[in-house]
């Protein structure tokens, strides 16, 4: 029994926009993924990453217990950034992922790869996107 040409070109274009695409940008440490909100930006295990209104070009303004609730995407000492994404240092020394100037976090609350319950947090919180 052979497959039907057209509808496996028919599922395979379904498939593939929710799928995560592997090592899509900073060297593999930001990813892209559909979800409910459209395609974001995640982290390598599809967390969904956010922005926050607060922060200022290349620099975070979210720490203490702002950071406990909303742990910025850590970038190790190796990695190198190639626009639109760049590395933001913070206040203890480690290095931040920033999408087009603005810093990028996780959301403690969302659980599994495309949650998206940070987007819209106290309005300042949205869902990073490309």
């Amino acid at each position: 029994m052979s497959a039907n040409p057209t509808l496996l070109a028919a599922a395979l274009a379904l498939a593939l926009p929710l799928a995560a695409h592997a090592e899509d940008y900073a060297g593999g440490a930001v990813k892209s993924m559909q979800t409910a909100k459209g395609e974001v930006l995640t982290d390598q295990k599809g967390m969904t990453l956010y922005t926050f209104d607060k922060d200022g070009k290349d620099a975070s303004n979210c720490y203490d217990a702002c950071a406990a609730k909303w742990p910025p995407l850590a970038a190790d000492a190796s990695a190198k950034a190639e626009a639109p994404f760049s590395l933001v240092t913070r206040k203890d020394g480690s290095r931040q992922w920033a999408h087009e100037g603005k810093p990028l976090y996780l959301w403690q609350a969302d659980k599994k790869p495309g949650d998206v319950d940070g987007d819209g947090v106290g309005g300042v919180w949205h869902v990073a996107k490309d």
